[in-house]
């Protein structure tokens, strides 16, 4: 067993509690199936959002629509960089894992695609 860390990110339309707790649940659900990770694999999330998203904390969604409530999370105000994507929402989750770094699958959702386009379909 070793710790890897997986990354994704995603974004929002607006400031919205309702969008940016929807948003997040959704990203972190993907992020879990595609990799097939149980709860008990996680060991932190880390999570940052860009300085225009202040309404709730990203974790918020996992502590209460997910349910994960024995792990550690932290968040975080992204570094703003003139050019960069807005309301996006990225998390690094770290994990106890099997697999080869090569087997972890990052997920990149809505706009937050064009992040990483080497790696997104």
């Amino acid at each position: 067993m070793k710790v890897l860390a997986v990354r994704g990110a995603t974004t929002v339309n607006q400031n919205s509690i309702e969008e940016i707790l929807n948003e997040t649940k959704v990203l972190i659900e993907n992020i879990l199936k595609e990799n097939d990770i149980l709860e008990e694999d996680i060991i932190s999330m880390v999570f940052t959002m860009t300085s225009d998203l202040d309404v709730v904390y990203p974790s918020v969604a996992v502590r209460d629509l997910l349910n994960i409530c024995d792990t550690p999370l932290l968040n975080f105000e992204e570094k703003y960089i003139q050019g960069s994507l807005r309301k996006c929402i990225r998390v690094m989750i770290n994990i106890n894992s099997e697999k080869s770094k090569s087997e972890i699958k990052h997920i990149y959702l809505n706009n937050a695609k064009s992040l990483r386009p080497d790696i997104v379909e």
